[in-house]
């Protein structure tokens, strides 16, 4: 029996418990299982499987058999999964290879055989959802969204929270061999055709382009290899606009032996690396792209993303994220967010998205506390650092990290982290680190302390003034943390009671 699917919290379905979304795209199939519909979805399971359905399709317009019976046996796997693993809702969706083979309807038939209903996805839905996906991971993306899939490529306008022009063109991975092969020139004039066709050329030139679809990541990951990036973390990475053509040289040389060394780099997705490095540097040739900014958020993510409430996905994920993680591993559910409040008037002059890292680091900020005495510091920096955040960049993590490695009492430097920012960001996460850090000390971790006491920031002083019902909570721990606090902030200490 099939599984419900879900729609839009404005209509009458709508998700909840587990949720599962299998995405049949022309190169890979893949099975997700998220724990409940929410702003930062945890995932459960993730499985993919190399089918290949559309490397046919250049060739005679139909899914390849022996991808066909890949597919099926993956499938067979998956719909058992969701049961097993009792996924209360359940979305299948079909892009680009299905939709435009000669055979897809008789594999939309088989796949339904197994009690799975399938939707088949238009180029418009396939680009609106990669375009929603990047939006539920980088929340203030502005610029154009590529999602290279197998069998299509999906180009996004993505400005204010939204998605704005749309177009779908059939150059899939699979596809590009069989393009090229017409000889020098043929992909750039297909490219410039199909943008000319769909008025793109009048898009803003110098916009970032987020890339999507695993073979673009993978590109990525091999810019980060050859980089040698200090954060294996695909999301949100950088590259220079250039770095598209310089990685058509390098794939034009490297030896596969080398291409293994690469962590998080599929050996499937190897042959297919040259063409879709070929395909992405003409885009940026075309699009005057100024920077690559990988998103590891896409389709999946924009189906789901798409199912919350206005509400939710107007929610910032990080902190979202930062609050559940902080309830999960600390000692007391409130404390973060009043915690942030009560150090804020320390740092006035921070602007509005310094302010934001400073207050997910607050909601972290008691995640050490169930780690040995010892190693309380590097938990609180790995998990700021590797954690499975979105909306935030190297720079963020790497604040974040700082800033709880120094509340947990870290002194040793660190020097991976001086890669990813720079000594001002250094300077301000100690600070936050040792007002966090006297914040704790003071409060015990609960909500009265800090509901009664205040922290300012004068020219010369930083005064930690407590109620005269308080005067108790003040001691040499206390006396320590405001000493290093003020070092830390160029002031002398005050302490006043009353």
């Amino acid at each position: 029996m099939a599984l419900p699917i879900f729609r839009r919290r404005d209509e009458v379905v709508v998700p909840t418990g587990r949720i599962g979304i299998i995405d049949i795209g022309s190169n890979s199939i893949r099975l997700v299982v998220y724990d409940a519909p929410t702003r930062t979805p945890v995932i459960l399971f993730n499985e993919k499987v190399m089918a290949g359905l559309g490397k046919g399709l250049a060739k005679d317009g139909a899914l390849a058999e022996d991808g066909i019976a890949r597919g099926m046996t993956a499938l067979t796997r998956f719909a058992a999964l969701a049961r097993q693993m009792q996924v209360k809702t359940l979305r299948t969706v079909a892009t680009a290879a299905v939709r435009d083979a000669r055979n897809g309807a008789l594999f939309l038939a088989r796949i339904e055989g197994l009690g799975l209903k399938v939707e088949l996805l238009s180029g418009d839905q396939e680009a609106t959802m990669a375009g929603m996906g990047v939006l539920a991971g980088i929340p203030g993306a502005d610029g154009i969204v590529g999602d290279l899939g197998g069998g299509s490529l999906e180009l996004i306008r993505v400005h204010g929270g939204a998605v704005h022009e749309k177009l779908s063109l059939p150059l899939g991975v699979l596809r590009l061999g069989a393009i090229r092969a017409r000889g020098p020139g043929a992909l750039q004039r297909t490219v410039a055709a199909g943008l000319d066709a769909a008025g793109w050329t009048d898009i803003p030139a110098g916009l970032p382009l987020y890339l999507v679809g695993g073979s673009w990541r993978a590109l990525a990951r091999l810019d980060m290899y050859l980089e040698d990036w200090p954060l294996p973390i695909i999301h949100h990475y950088r590259m220079p606009a250039d770095r598209a053509a310089r990685l058509v040289r390098v794939l034009a040389q490297i030896d596969r032996k080398r291409l293994r060394e690469v962590i998080g780099l599929s050996a499937s997705r190897a042959p297919t690396l040259p063409d879709a490095a070929a395909l992405l540097s003409i885009v940026v040739r075309q699009l005057q792209t100024s920077s690559l900014i990988a998103s590891a958020y896409g389709l999946r993510e924009g189906l789901l993303h798409d199912s919350l409430s206005v509400e939710e996905r107007r929610q910032d994920p990080l902190v979202t994220a930062a609050r559940e993680e902080g309830v999960r591993q600390g000692r007391f559910p409130e404390h973060g967010d009043l915690l942030d409040r009560w150090i804020a008037p320390l740092f006035p002059d921070e602007g509005a998205d310094d302010a934001r890292l400073r207050h997910a680091a607050c909601l972290l900020a008691d995640v050490g506390w169930r780690a040995h005495p010892e190693f309380r510091a590097a938990r609180g920096l790995d998990t700021a650092l590797h954690g499975n955040w979105v909306g935030i960049d190297a720079r963020g993590r790497a604040i974040m990290a700082r800033a709880l490695y120094t509340s947990f009492g870290g002194t040793l430097p660190v020097p991976l982290l001086d890669r990813l920012f720079t000594p001002e960001d250094k300077a301000m996460a100690d600070r936050w680190g040792h007002a966090m850090r006297l914040g704790q000390r003071l409060s015990g971790g609960v909500a009265g302390p800090l509901e009664g006491s205040h922290v300012t920031l004068g020219t010369e002083t930083v005064t930690l003034t407590l109620p005269s019902e308080c005067r108790e909570l003040s001691g040499e721990s206390v006396e320590r943390r405001m000493k290093a606090l003020a070092a830390a902030l160029d002031r002398r200490a005050e302490l006043v009671v009353g």
